[in-house]
Formats: C-alpha cells, sequence, structure tokens
C-alpha cells in the first residue's frame, strides 16, 4: 500500500477501512486477514485514477489478480467503485461497499468534536451528523446505508466502525 500511495491522508484511509472491515470479519465469522487485506488495498491506484474515475478499482483489481491475490479480494476491489455499477456478490463486496465511505464520515465526526479525537465520539455523535448533507459530503450516505445489505442496522454498522477506528487511532493520529 504504502509504496503505490504516497499521500498520508490516503494511507491512513486505507488504515481506517481496514480496522473496519477486520472487525465485520469479526462480526461474520469471515477471515480476518483476508477481509483486512481487502480494505488495506482497495485504493492502491487512487493516487493513478484519481482524475479518471472510470479507471478507478480496475486499475488495483488488475494489479491485485496479477499478484495472486484471492478472486474475492480482487472482485471486492473492483466492486467498491460505485461508478462502474459491478454486483457485489460476495459479502466481503458488500462489506467493503460500505465500510469505504463510513471511515470518512467517522474521521470528520471526530474532527469536529471539541478534543478532535476518535475517543471523544461515539456512534450516536456520528449518527447525529449523519443527517446534516453539509457534513461530510464525501461520505456518501446511500453507499454507507448499504449495510443493510449484509442484515446489519445503520447504527450497529456506525459502532463497528467507531469501535474499529479507535482501536487503531494512534496510527491513524486521531
Amino acid at each position: 500500500m504504502q509504496s503505490r500511495l504516497h499521500n498520508v491522508n490516503l494511507q491512513k484511509h486505507t488504515l481506517a477501512v481496514e480496522a473496519i472491515m477486520r472487525r465485520l470479519a469479526r462480526h461474520f465469522g469471515e477471515d480476518e486477514e483476508l477481509w483486512g487485506l481487502a480494505g488495506l488495498l482497495h485504493d492502491i491506484d487512487y493516487e493513478e485514477t484519481k482524475a479518471d474515475p472510470a479507471r478507478h478499482s480496475l486499475v488495483a483489481a488488475e494489479e491485485l489478480e496479477t499478484l495472486g491475490l484471492s478472486a474475492v479480494v480482487v472482485d471486492a476491489v473492483r466492486g467498491h467503485n460505485g461508478y462502474h455499477g459491478l454486483p457485489r456478490e460476495s459479502l466481503l463486496a458488500q462489506a467493503l461497499y460500505a465500510a469505504d465511505p463510513l471511515s470518512g464520515l467517522v474521521v470528520a465526526a471526530a474532527l469536529v468534536s471539541p478534543a478532535k479525537k476518535l475517543a471523544a465520539i461515539d456512534a450516536a455523535f456520528v449518527l447525529n451528523r449523519f443527517g446534516e448533507r453539509s457534513f461530510a459530503r464525501g461520505a456518501d450516505r446511500d453507499t454507507i446505508r448499504c449495510c443493510g445489505d449484509l442484515g446489519l442496522e445503520l447504527a450497529e454498522f456506525v459502532a463497528m466502525g467507531v469501535e474499529a477506528m479507535q482501536g487503531i487511532s494512534d496510527e491513524l493520529g486521531l
């Protein structure tokens, strides 16, 4: 990840998504390493493709496939960019799709808290900001709500995301 992403904020984003994916894997009794890897590597092509959303996630998936990563990880990475409208057939793919924007929403919530720390927020705090259209505009609420496809209520999903990110708050600098 670090060899492909040089922007520290992008690196922190992928670490946050990795943490959320690991938490979700534990919840669903899935392979935590595999799910974490999908979260960590999902945006490895972002710096290369940021000006061309039609290529984002396709380039990453191709590279991961070349490296011999599991097809389920490759498919999840390919499908996490809603631009393509690809089906997300595995639980892993559905989780990655919803976890990606959740990480940004949680970071934004932490940054508006008086302490500017993940430890200072909880799921209720994030959910209170969830309905504000002007807050964290880049965190697509409809995509986050896809947690329902996982059988999770929004509050439960947000709580797991906050918990996961709080667990790596030092790495995230929050």
